[in-house]
């Protein structure tokens, strides 16, 4: 049960964990900005060695991650005193060190071991320097309250491992007789199979014809899979190809989209795209230049 305060209420405080790897090659900033593996892990390191250093998972939890350029910071809430003193404890001993370096040799599989160095600090106090004070450190970070609920990006990554933690969702009964399986260089549109390959010449010709003032539409689509389609991309294509006309602009999408996915930049992906803006009759009209099996 959370310690209370003087007034009554439950005990709460925040802190910050300034972390920066020492092992060459190995950058916890750069890792985290990689939205694709290296987010997800360095996360899962930091969440499994607060769990170990602050003796379970309850009594703390991360509101956000942030770049603090050479290092990586982490904004922890404590909402219970004992935790926050054996996370101190941990800490001072160089516990927290030591867990953080087993973590991250496993999970990033390093060839050698993980060194990494750390900064506590509760608002503008550096704990580093009171760790033999523990009741002093207590209440600096009592003082510093957190300004902030929990980060959505922390949300999602807390889900993550959630789902993680569940295992692998069971997997669906197999195909029945009547339903083959899709195979890998293949997909399925309007029940019939078709081979998958890179858009052609003629694919982004026929799509600029048929498309029309719809291609924003589709650009948008395509760009839920797709960087370099995202944010504003759409918008300038729009204004910098205005004067050429609805043609252009949707010949200069497909060809953005060739030369921002290369070979992934696949059939596939554009006949989804139309079907999910509702534009099945224009890839019908694409389809029918491929052969069919």
């Amino acid at each position: 049960m959370a310690d209370k305060t003087m007034d009554g209420g439950p005990w709460t405080g925040c802190a910050v964990m300034f972390l920066r790897s020492l092992s060459p090659g190995v950058n916890l900033l750069s890792l985290f900005k990689d939205r694709e593996q290296g987010k997800f892990i360095v996360f899962k390191v930091i969440k499994l060695t607060l769990t170990d250093s602050a003796g379970g998972l309850g009594g703390h939890e991360i509101l956000k991650v942030h770049d603090a350029d050479p290092f990586l910071g982490v904004e922890v809430k404590f909402e219970d005193m004992l935790a926050c003193r054996q996370f101190l404890e941990s800490y001072s001993s160089g516990a927290v060190r030591q867990s953080l370096s087993q973590h991250a040799g496993r999970l990033l599989t390093l060839p050698q071991e993980f060194t990494v160095e750390t900064q506590l600090k509760a608002s503008t106090h550096i704990l580093d320097f009171y760790l033999d004070q523990l009741e002093l450190c207590l209440q600096h970070i009592h003082l510093s309250q957190p300004e902030r609920l929990r980060d959505e990006e922390i949300e999602h990554l807390e889900e993550q491992l959630q789902t993680q933690a569940r295992g692998p969702v069971p997997q669906p009964a197999p195909p029945t007789q009547e339903e083959c399986p899709v195979p890998s260089n293949c997909f399925k549109f309007q029940n019939k199979v078709f081979e998958d390959r890179m858009l052609s010449a003629g694919d982004v010709q026929s799509f600029s014809n048929g498309v029309g003032r719809h291609w924003k539409h589709v650009g948008r689509a395509l760009g839920k899979s797709c960087r370099a389609l995202k944010g504003l991309a759409i918008d300038n294509l729009a204004y910098e190809y205005e004067r050429e006309g609805l043609y252009e602009q949707a010949y200069q999408l497909l060809s953005r989209f060739i030369q921002a996915e290369g070979r992934a930049a696949k059939l596939s992906r554009l006949v989804k795209a139309l079907e999910d803006c509702k534009l099945t009759s224009l890839a019908e009209s694409i389809l029918e230049i491929q052969p069919r099996e």
